[in-house]
């Protein structure tokens, strides 16, 4: 019966990695297009950065509360349903955008619906796989990510051969979003007690070490400024078509090794420890914005994004693995929503500077990613005493 229970649960990893898979497959076909069809629409370096901000920042200001409430009433499931009709709903909208504000508003609410369901969805996750979270974490990320690697190339299908435009192309991927929704309805949640636990004293209770970690990951993610910083990167490199194409094509090799990676980086965090895995993690995104900012050559851009793609497989999941590990039974979700609310609202801040300083210098933007970073590095190397796993 034990068997048979745990196993039930390991088909909720392979559930929400197929509604993961279809709602990125979606989202990724917007992505790689996104930032020049900001600019397309009037949207300058800034503007570029403020709708990347508010895209992290407003999903995260909803993970917490999120959180808090599928702990308080035992539920989550529902919050994951949620959230993704939410965000299917505004990429439909999204694809009637007229000018720059309109795209501010559509992704920012598209993204409210990644705040309802990120953290009752990885607490579904650590429930399910409480022995090898790493390993569950990389399944679900890697399914997660070859959706996005599908959808990235499809962009790049339906742009180069078909001719779409920016705006079908969004209207096509809205679509797959809904039937995201489909297998989300075959995934099963353990019966759990409602909590009384307030949001004060439910993130009083975190553990020092866990609290130190969320403020060191908040410190990256002031470096973590928007993808799209990177796809203009490449983008001043080429002319004609090929502007856009080549782009798309680098993102594909990003999301191809980010996929590839996942598993073996989450794998490799159970076997020696979450901490060093993710501190080289943040010093690889250290050196790789420095080359960013240094080597443009088309070699020099192949071999970057892949490093990029390399530090998300490297990151992504095994920063939630290693809250979930260090967080309370009862306060998992709060725990996540408090990392991902620290995390995310860095990305507003972070990514208005790379707008800014992208207006004075593109270099600028990339150093200023890479110093940051470097301090993140620093701080998670000095406190070693105060981790425990």
């Amino acid at each position: 019966m034990k068997e048979k229970h745990a196993n039930k649960f390991n088909i909720n990893i392979v559930l929400l990695g197929i509604v993961s898979f279809l709602n990125d497959l979606g989202s990724e076909m917007i992505l790689p297009i996104l930032p020049m069809f900001i600019t397309s629409l009037g949207g300058a370096g800034l503007v570029v950065g403020l709708i990347g901000g508010v895209r992290e920042s407003i999903s995260s200001i909803l993970k917490i509360f999120s959180g808090y409430w599928s702990d308080r009433t035992g539920r989550r499931k529902a919050f994951v349903t949620a959230g993704y009709l939410t965000s299917a709903v505004f990429k439909l909208l999204l694809a009637f955008s007229q000018t720059w504000q309109h795209i501010l508003v559509f992704t920012g609410f598209e993204r409210v619906g990644k705040g309802l369901r990120t953290a009752p969805r990885d607490a579904i996750i650590a429930d399910s796989m409480p022995k090898a979270r790493g390993r569950g974490f990389g399944v679900h990320r890697a399914m997660d990510t070859a959706g996005a690697v599908l959808g990235s190339a499809a962009v790049f299908l339906l742009f180069w051969f078909f001719g779409l435009s920016f705006k079908s192309i969004i209207l096509l991927a809205a679509v797959i979003g809904f039937l995201s929704l489909v297998p989300l309805y075959f995934v099963t949640e353990k019966k759990r007690e409602q909590s009384d636990t307030s949001m004060r004293i439910g993130l009083k209770n975190l553990p020092l070490q866990l609290k130190l970690f969320i403020f060191i990951s908040g410190i990256f993610s002031l470096a973590n400024f928007s993808y799209m910083f990177f796809i203009l990167r490449a983008q001043e490199h080429f002319t004609g078509k090929l502007s856009i194409g080549a782009p798309i094509l680098l993102y594909i090799l990003y999301n191809i090794v980010y996929t590839l990676f996942a598993v073996p980086f989450g794998a490799l965090s159970d076997r020696v420890g979450r901490r060093r895995v993710i501190a080289a993690g943040y010093l690889l995104f250290t050196l790789t914005t420095l080359g960013f900012a240094y080597f443009t050559s088309l070699p020099a851009l192949v071999v970057l994004f892949g490093l990029y793609g390399m530090v998300y497989a490297i990151t992504d999941g095994n920063q939630r693995a290693y809250v979930a590990d260090l967080a309370p039974a009862g306060l998992k979700a709060t725990a996540l929503g408090t990392f991902h609310t620290v995390t995310g609202l860095g990305a507003l801040p972070s990514s208005i500077i790379a707008g800014f300083l992208w207006q004075t210098d593109p270099v600028a933007t990339f150093i200023y990613g890479a110093a940051v970073s470097f301090i993140s590095v620093l701080l998670f190397i000095v406190p070693s005493g105060y981790f425990e796993k």
